[in-house]
C-alpha cells in the first residue's frame, strides 16, 4: 500500500484558530477543530466531487440538445437515460476493490476515468455510441461520489463528520452550478453541447498534484496492517460476503428505503430541465439563471443536511425532508407562473439534505473492512431504483402524454422510506464509527 506524506508539516495538529480556516469554510460554519490534513483531504475530494458532478449535470441541463443531435425519439429518452444511470452498477466492483488495496488509489483512478469519458463523449457520432461513454462515465463519476464520502467519514471525528459529508456534497453542487453557466451558452459555444463535455479533461490538470498529497486514510490502513493478507478471488471478493453475513439487517433497511426514494428522485430531477425548456418555455440561459440563482439552496443544503444531522440526528431530519421533496415535486410538475422557481428551489433543497444523509449513514452504519463496499451496494440499490423509475415514467408517458402527469403518478411510493427510517435504522449521529459498527465475525 503506497502512504503519500500531507503537504503540511504536522497535518493532523488541530487549528490554532477560527482563523486559520479559509474564508469560505469559516462563512460556511467550519469547526475549528478541524486539522490541516482534515482540510487538505477536504479540498481533493472537493474538487473531484465538483468535476463529477458538472459531468453528470450537462446530461441534465443538455438533454433537449443532445435528443436533437443524435436524433434520439420522444418516447426513447427515458430508456437512453436509465441504461445511462444503470453504469452505476458496475462501479460496485471498484468500491470492491478500495476495500482491497485501498482508498487513495481508487480515488485517483475514479478521477482519470472519468475525465477521459467526458473527452470520448465530445466526439460520439450515435445515440449508442453515447450511451456506451456515458455509461463507462458514470462507472467512475459513482465510484468517485462514493470514495469521496468514505473517505470524509474514516478521517473526520464524531462530532464533524456530518458537516464534512455535508461540505463535499456542497462542492459538487458546485459542479452543477459550473455545469449551469457552461451550458447558457451551449446555443453560441461551437459544437454546441460537445463542447461541454470537451470541458470535462480540466481534472487531469489536477491529477498530478493530488497524487502528491492525497495520502491512505488512517482507519484504512490500521485494518490493512491487521488483516490476514491472501490473494485470489476468493480474498477479492470478502468484502461482498460481509455485506450479506456482518450487518444484513442494517444493508436490508437501508436498501429498502433507498430504493422507493431514488425511484421519484432521479426522474424528477432527469426531467426538470426538460420540462422547464419545453412546457414552461424557458430558454437556455434562463434555464441556467435559475439553477445559478435558486439553484444556490442546494450548497446550503447539503450544508444544512450534514449540520442538522450532526445536531438533531440523521433520522430526524431525513425524515422531515423526504416529506418535503413529495411535496416540492408535486408542486413543481404541476403549478406554474412566479411558483415554479419557487417549488424547484424546495424540491433540490430538500433533495440535498436528503442525499447527504443517506451518504452518510451508508458510510456509517458499516465497518472499515467493507465500508466502501456497503457504499458500492448502497449506491448500486440507488441506481436501481432511479433505472426502474425512468423506465416506469417511459410507459406511463405513453399512457398519460404528459412527462408531469406520470412523474406525479410515480409519488405514490413517497410514504416507503420515511416509514423504514423511522423503524428499522439506527441513529448514528455523534457517535464514533468503531462504536456504531465495530467489526465482527462475519462466520
Amino acid at each position: 500500500m503506497a502512504t503519500q506524506v500531507s503537504e503540511a508539516p504536522d497535518p493532523d495538529a488541530p487549528a490554532v484558530a477560527t482563523a486559520r480556516l479559509p474564508w469560505a469554510l469559516r462563512r460556511l460554519g467550519a469547526p475549528a477543530s478541524l486539522t490541516r490534513h482534515q482540510r487538505h483531504v477536504l479540498r481533493v475530494v472537493g474538487v473531484a466531487s465538483l468535476f463529477a458532478n458538472y459531468g453528470m449535470g450537462i446530461m441534465g441541463l443538455a438533454l433537449p440538445q443532445i435528443q436533437a443531435g443524435l436524433h434520439v425519439a420522444e418516447a426513447a429518452v427515458g430508456g437512453v437515460t436509465a441504461v445511462v444511470q444503470l453504469g452505476m452498477i458496475p462501479a460496485l466492483l471498484l468500491t470492491v476493490l478500495a476495500d482491497r488495496v485501498g482508498r487513495r488509489r481508487l480515488l485517483l483512478i475514479t478521477i482519470l476515468g472519468f475525465s477521459l469519458c467526458a473527452v470520448l463523449t465530445a466526439f460520439v457520432r450515435t445515440a449508442n455510441q453515447f450511451v456506451a461513454a456515458q455509461f463507462l462515465a458514470r462507472v467512475f463519476i459513482a465510484s468517485n461520489t462514493m470514495l469521496a464520502v468514505v473517505v470524509i467519514a474514516e478521517e473526520f471525528t464524531a462530532d464533524t463528520r456530518g458537516w464534512g459529508i455535508g461540505m463535499v456534497g456542497a462542492l459538487g453542487a458546485l459542479g452543477h452550478g459550473l455545469a449551469s453557466m457552461v451550458f447558457s451558452g451551449v446555443n453560441v459555444l461551437p459544437y454546441g453541447w460537445r463542447a461541454l463535455y470537451a470541458f470535462g479533461v480540466l481534472p487531469l490538470l489536477l491529477l498530478p498534484r493530488f497524487r502528491r498529497t492525497l495520502r491512505e486514510t488512517p482507519r484504512f490502513a490500521r485494518h490493512h496492517e491487521a488483516r490476514r493478507d491472501t490473494t485470489g478471488l476468493w480474498a477479492a471478493l470478502e468484502p461482498l460476503r460481509s455485506v450479506a453475513r456482518m450487518y444484513p439487517g442494517r444493508m436490508a433497511a437501508l436498501c429498502a428505503a433507498l430504493f422507493p426514494s431514488a425511484f421519484i428522485f432521479e426522474t424528477a430531477t432527469i426531467f426538470q430541465a426538460k420540462f422547464l425548456q419545453e412546457v414552461h418555455h424557458y430558454a437556455p440561459a434562463t434555464v441556467a439563471l435559475l439553477y445559478l440563482s435558486v439553484g444556490a439552496l442546494v450548497p446550503l443544503g447539503n450544508i444544512a443536511g450534514g449540520t442538522l444531522g450532526d445536531r438533531f440526528g440523521r433520522k430526524r431530519v431525513m425524515i422531515g425532508a423526504l416529506i418535503a421533496n413529495a411535496g416540492a415535486v408535486a408542486l413543481f410538475y404541476n403549478t406554474g407562473g412566479s411558483l415554479v422557481p419557487v417549488a424547484w428551489g424546495l424540491m433540490m433543497l430538500s433533495l440535498a439534505i436528503v442525499l447527504v444523509l443517506f451518504s452518510a449513514l451508508g458510510s456509517e452504519l458499516f465497518p472499515t473492512s467493507y465500508r466502501s463496499t456497503a457504499s458500492g451496494v448502497r449506491s448500486t440499490m440507488a441506481t436501481l431504483g432511479a433505472a426502474a423509475g425512468l423506465g416506469v415514467e417511459g410507459r406511463l408517458y405513453v399512457l398519460t402524454g404528459s412527462h408531469a402527469a406520470a412523474i406525479t403518478c410515480m409519488l405514490i411510493v413517497a410514504p416507503i422510506a420515511p416509514f423504514v427510517i423511522a423503524l428499522c435504522l439506527p441513529e448514528t449521529a455523534s457517535r464514533e464509527l468503531e462504536e456504531i459498527s465495530p467489526e465482527r465475525d462475519p462466520a
